[in-house]
C-alpha cells in the first residue's frame, strides 16, 4: 500500500468531540505535526472526516 503524510494545519479547539478523537487516533495533537501512515481504507475514511483540519500528501 502507498504511504501518505498527514499534517495538522488547524486547531481542534471548538470542534466536535468526534473530530478531536479522530485526530488523536491518527496520532496528531499539535499544529504542524505530521505523521506518515499506510493509506488503508480506514485511514482514508478518517482523513475525509477531518479534511478541513489537515493537509495530505502522498509519499
Amino acid at each position: 500500500m502507498a504511504k501518505i503524510r498527514i499534517t495538522q494545519i488547524k486547531s481542534v479547539i471548538d470542534r466536535s468531540e468526534r473530530q478531536k478523537r479522530t485526530m488523536q487516533a491518527l496520532g496528531l495533537g499539535k499544529i504542524n505535526q505530521a505523521v506518515e501512515v499506510e493509506a488503508t481504507p480506514s485511514i482514508i475514511g478518517m482523513v475525509r472526516k477531518i479534511n478541513h483540519l489537515v493537509a495530505v500528501e502522498s509519499i
